[in-house]
């Protein structure tokens, strides 16, 4: 346990990226000297991507850890505090909150906001990893414009995999989704629009062995596919491939406190960012699983630190 005297702020934001970092740009600008407290990956899912063409205010490509060192130095330079530490535990059932950091520093607060986030699942392959970033990705909507007239695949068979798979044949030549099963998920209607697609294929009972790609520069050129009923393992060509299996945002940390949906998202009131709970907030992907962009993280971290500010006024 560490000795360190509880640390009391008026604002405790836990987790960093695009909503953690806008929270804290605009908790301090009011004066409410915010206290930041980011895990192990400082900067969330930007910080696994390379260039971002779609965040406003750049005219040029910028790169993902460079905008989150940008938005972390403007937190500092207003006015947060900034504490790596893990939250282990958390207590809102009283005021102040209370909040204990693995390294055993205890943090009191009059108001939280949780920018959690959220992480893509991965097939877990060893040569995934080795590509992540350069020709594998989990967000059609960051990377499929570098996939112009290009053949890419997409794995899984849910709403966001033909979401993904539809979105990708404005840029690509050819989309393969790949599926482990023999029907999809996804809702009626989109799995129609998908069928009439021509330049969609789907590749039922299967999943991705291995991609395969070559050295310097690191480039996808080709995945393993294996038929899961026939064990037969075929080799594909491609340019890319994109996982949608899902997402888990981080919040068990809040379970039987806050109200989630049954993926586990927090819930938040209409036009709002306040929990069930008054005076904690949760922004970006921790309760976003529509849009999931740094802006609108962004967006919903400055409605956060507005609504905690308006809270602790009153």
């Amino acid at each position: 346990m560490s000795d360190n005297p509880t640390k009391h702020t008026k604002v405790l934001i836990i987790g960093s990226g695009p909503a953690g970092y806008t929270a804290a740009v605009y908790a301090a600008r009011a004066m409410l000297s915010p206290i930041l407290v980011y895990g192990s990956a400082p900067g969330g899912q930007l910080t696994t991507t390379t260039d971002v063409e779609n965040f406003p205010g750049f005219a040029d490509v910028i790169q993902g850890p460079w905008l989150m060192d940008q938005m972390r130095d403007q937190a500092k330079a207003v006015g947060t505090e900034m504490i790596e530490d893990h939250i282990s535990s958390i207590n809102l059932k009283s005021t102040p909150f209370e909040a204990v950091g693995d390294s055993g520093q205890k943090y009191t607060a009059d108001s939280i906001i949780i920018s959690t986030g959220a992480q893509a699942r991965w097939l877990n392959l060893e040569s995934e990893q080795k590509f992540r970033g350069f020709g594998v990705s989990a967000c059609a909507t960051c990377d499929g414009f570098f996939f112009k007239e290009k053949v890419v695949a997409v794995v899984g068979g849910g709403n966001a995999a033909v979401e993904e798979a539809m979105f990708l044949t404005k840029f690509a030549s050819k989309v393969k989704l790949i599926h482990r099963r023999d029907e999809l998920r996804a809702e009626k209607l989109l799995q129609k629009k998908l069928m009439e697609n021509k330049k969609i294929e789907i590749i039922w009972d299967s999943a991705v062995d291995e991609v395969i790609g070559d050295g310097e520069p690191k480039n996808v050129t080709g995945i393993k596919v294996k038929n899961l009923k026939t064990n037969n393992v075929e080799e594909m060509k491609i340019d890319g491939l994109f996982i949608a299996i899902g997402h888990d945002p981080a919040t068990a940390l809040f379970k039987e406190q806050l109200d989630m949906d049954k993926e586990g998202y927090l819930i938040t009131k209409p036009d709002s960012t306040e929990t069930n709970i008054p005076g904690v907030y949760a922004a970006g992907d921790v309760k976003d699983k529509t849009f999931r962009q740094a802006v609108t993280a962004a967006g919903m971290g400055c409605m956060a630190a507005l609504e905690a500010e308006k809270y602790l006024s009153s």
